[in-house]
């Protein structure tokens, strides 16, 4: 496809008259699809799928409706990835294993004959996906363990996720017993937002909680994390 070809399809008309603008968000490595309607109004045989990211807009693939055939030779960095078929109302765009490279809009056209005059592509107003990816979390002892008046700080670290927002929780178990939740427990905690990571601070009050096992809860749009500690992470540390 030309460069030509590309300008011709952004300056047609862009009638919403195939899917509406939708928004998906999915985990790296689920499967996701993109529907396209195609009203009768449409007498050519082909469908097409583009993918627009921030400076970049490429036809991904065609679809021919009559036999279901596709193709890929559009020169697409990404079209191993994609799949599509026919369904009864129009077709069906796939990403069979998201990654984040899949963070784009998405739309399909049609071409649409005018009688008497030059036909146009319509296309529809696109589904925008967003990939998710949960967080990796970690719980240690911070590196000096005993602080004043027998107090010791556990460290809850979240890192590599997307979006960047999550919500942490502490809750503590004793000898196999059951699970106790710090939120109201008075604990002080503190967070603490880097470049790519978000720390949860737990303040212990190592007297009288150093027999606990204590577990982070990472509360995140692709899920909840866990991690936790060992029972001895808050044992003191001898001069």
């Amino acid at each position: 496809m030309t460069f030509c070809f590309f300008l011709l399809l952004l300056l047609t008309t862009f009638t919403p008259a195939l899917p509406r603008w939708s928004l998906q968000r999915p985990l790296v490595g689920q499967s996701v699809s993109f529907s396209c309607e195609i009203t009768k109004q449409f007498k050519d045989d082909y469908v097409y799928w583009y993918q627009k990211k921030e400076k970049e807009f490429r036809i991904i693939l065609d679809l021919k409706k009559s036999s279901g055939a596709t193709d890929k030779r559009y020169g697409h960095p990404q079209k191993d990835d994609f799949t599509a078929e026919k369904t009864q109302t129009g077709c069906e765009l796939k990403i069979n294993k998201v990654t984040m490279d899949h963070s784009a809009s998405y739309f399909c056209s049609c071409y649409k004959d005018v009688l008497h005059s030059s036909g146009y592509y319509i296309f529809g107003s696109g589904t925008k996906l967003l990939s998710v990816v949960k967080p990796v979390v970690s719980v240690y002892p911070a590196a000096s363990r005993v602080h004043v008046e027998g107090s010791s700080c556990l460290l809850c670290l979240a890192s590599a996720m997307f979006p960047p927002v999550v919500q942490f929780s502490w809750k503590r178990q004793k000898n196999n017993g059951p699970l106790e939740d710090l939120t109201s427990t008075g604990e002080e905690q503190l967070e603490l937002s880097e470049s790519g990571c978000i720390t949860s601070i737990l303040l212990v009050q190592q007297q009288k909680d150093s027999s606990y096992k204590y577990s982070c809860f990472v509360k995140h749009e692709g899920g909840t994390v866990e991690a936790q500690t060992q029972q001895d992470d808050l044992k003191p540390t001898e001069d």
